[in-house]
């Protein structure tokens, strides 16, 4: 016999049955990563019935983001992981649907770049890395995500800082943080930038070794200096959030910002937040809609200065 009483159930009833989370990007990366631990912590607080996935990757989300926008127009309990690298990928692939047309809920972490070498490569310190841009940026190449990306505008501000034309960057886009990596580490590349938690395992593991990071302050116990600690006046961070479907109504919209709020409150991501290093950068609903269109705006003005707007 079930002793339990009936109220029970109706006190921790989930938000939502289940969501939809669509990732525009390959697995194994920033965003799929997010897109997971938002499953695991929503799941542990009992926040959500269940999850199903969707990953739909290339070109900085510019190849699922259309997918998402066309296919869960009006569905209220469809979520889609993005963040900076969008913006700028819209940018520069002048890409007919951008995130103007997705329903914005929450900016949740922010994460600052990170310039990495090949333990075994021929750069080994900054200084080094710096004298090789000082004399042609055209035969340094750095791997990183999609072209546009927070990784390439990083490329192209530090060149700039070093006094060469940010438009001779070799830079070398990849559809995630895997296969940018297995280009650092098969030594196809002279260095590359990432997020930290994507390429902490193998600096761990000496395989790699970090040169800056890109935060206005260091990492959290992570012994790497700022670009600014280097003399360079260059900071970015790649920040992630969560996007509605186009279509939803404002109390739909208000009930995924009510739902992410929950989760964000949760012990699990706050556990995950200081596992990964991820900054905390939470702000939902009307905030982080004006902080999206300020954030666009200082977009195009950067990838016009390294010329790919």
């Amino acid at each position: 016999v079930n002793s339990v009483p009936s109220f029970a159930f109706a006190q921790n009833k989930p938000l939502f049955e289940s969501i939809n989370m669509f990732i525009p990007a390959a697995p194994g990366g920033g965003w799929d990563s997010t897109g997971r631990a938002i499953e695991m912590a929503a799941k542990d607080a009992g926040l959500v019935g269940s999850f199903q996935f969707e990953n739909f990757g290339g070109a900085g989300g510019m190849v699922g983001l259309p997918r998402f926008v066309n296919q869960r127009k009006g569905q209220a309990n469809a979520l889609m992981v993005g963040g900076s690298v969008m913006v700028g990928a819209a940018i520069t692939n002048k890409s007919p649907v951008t995130m103007s047309d997705v329903t914005p809920i929450a900016c949740l972490t922010e994460e600052a770049g990170i310039l990495v070498v090949p333990t075994d490569g021929k750069i080994k310190t900054w200084k080094e890395f710096e004298e090789a841009i000082k004399a042609n940026p055209k035969a340094v190449s750095v791997a990183g995500g999609s072209a546009g990306g927070t990784d390439h505008q990083l490329l192209g501000l530090i060149i700039k800082a070093l006094g060469k034309n940010p438009r001779d960057a070799a830079y070398v886009a990849f559809a995630g943080g895997g296969p940018a990596n297995a280009a650092i580490l098969g030594g196809q590349v002279v260095a590359g930038i990432s997020g930290y938690s994507e390429v902490a395992e193998q600096i761990k593991a000496g395989k790699m070794r970090a040169l800056a990071v890109s935060g206005n302050k260091r990492i959290p116990g992570v012994d790497i200096p700022t670009l600014k600690e280097l003399g360079l006046n260059v900071t970015a961070a790649n920040w992630r959030g969560v996007f509605g479907a186009p279509g939803i109504n404002a109390s739909q919209k208000a009930a995924l910002v009510e739902f992410v709020s929950k989760m964000h409150n949760t012990k699990g991501w706050s556990e995950t937040l200081d596992k990964r290093k991820w900054t905390d950068a939470f702000l939902a609903g009307t905030a982080f809609d004006a902080q999206l269109k300020k954030y666009i705006t200082e977009t195009e003005a950067v990838l016009k200065e390294i010329g790919l707007a």
